[in-house]
C-alpha cells in the first residue's frame, strides 16, 4: 500500500472526526443560546400589562362564530 494514500487515509479520518466534535459543541451552544432567548421573551411577556377584559354585558363577553 502506497504510504501517501495511507497518511491521506488518516488525515481524512482525523479531520472527520474533528469535524464531527465540532459539529456537536457548535449545537450544544446554540442550544443554549435558544434556551437563553426562550427564558429572556418569557421574562419580557409577563412584564407586559395586562388589559382588563370585559366579564359582563354583550361587548368584548361573546365570540360570534360561523363555518
Amino acid at each position: 500500500m502506497d504510504v501517501a494514500l495511507t497518511q491521506s487515509i488518516v488525515n481524512t479520518a482525523t479531520a472527520l472526526a474533528s469535524a464531527k466534535t465540532s459539529d456537536a459543541v457548535n449545537v450544544a451552544v446554540l442550544k443554549q443560546a435558544m434556551n437563553m432567548q426562550e427564558a429572556t421573551a418569557a421574562t419580557l411577556l409577563e412584564a407586559l400589562p395586562q388589559p382588563a377584559l370585559a366579564t359582563s354585558g354583550t361587548l368584548g363577553t361573546q365570540v360570534n362564530t360561523f363555518a
